[in-house]
């Protein structure tokens, strides 16, 4: 699933990262790493912090602009920019927002599709570390949501 995630960050990489001037070649790989990692950190932090029937929500009936998942991946995102690539904060949240909303749009659209690879509980089990099989738990969420 992380690999798919990569490749979904990779596919919308064009503008954001691999265009932009502001990012110097040697980086942009490790910079679609960055991105797809803030994604599932965040995500990871939104069930371990009993947020879980949000994300869920988040997921069935996203309307993905102004929520808060996207808007603290796209934070995390421009603060390792920042931090870790010396990307001006300005730059940093431009190349954030270019970049995470669309990627997050293609996964909700994914876990949407049927496709196992981003059914939603397979990988919010991934997520968890498959500590747990959270297919029970998320099948029953979503149909009480």
């Amino acid at each position: 699933m992380f690999e798919k995630l990569f490749l979904l960050v990779k596919k919308h990489a064009g503008k954001a990262v691999n265009e932009n001037p502001v990012i110097p070649a040697r980086y942009k790989e490790s910079v679609v790493n960055e991105a797809s990692s803030s994604i599932i950190e965040v995500l990871k932090t939104q069930m371990e912090s009993g947020k879980l029937r949000e994300l869920i929500k988040f997921f069935q009936f996203s309307g993905l602009y102004n929520h808060y998942v996207v808007t603290s991946i796209v934070n995390k995102f421009a603060n390792r920019l920042n931090k870790y690539y010396n990307i001006d904060r300005k730059a940093a949240l431009e190349t954030a927002n270019m970049l995470i909303p669309a990627v997050m749009d293609d996964l909700i659209k994914e876990t949407k599709s049927g496709s196992k690879d981003f059914a939603l509980s397979n990988m919010l089990s991934v997520i968890n570390g498959n500590r747990a099989d959270l297919s029970n738990l998320v099948d029953h969420m979503m149909l009480v949501a």
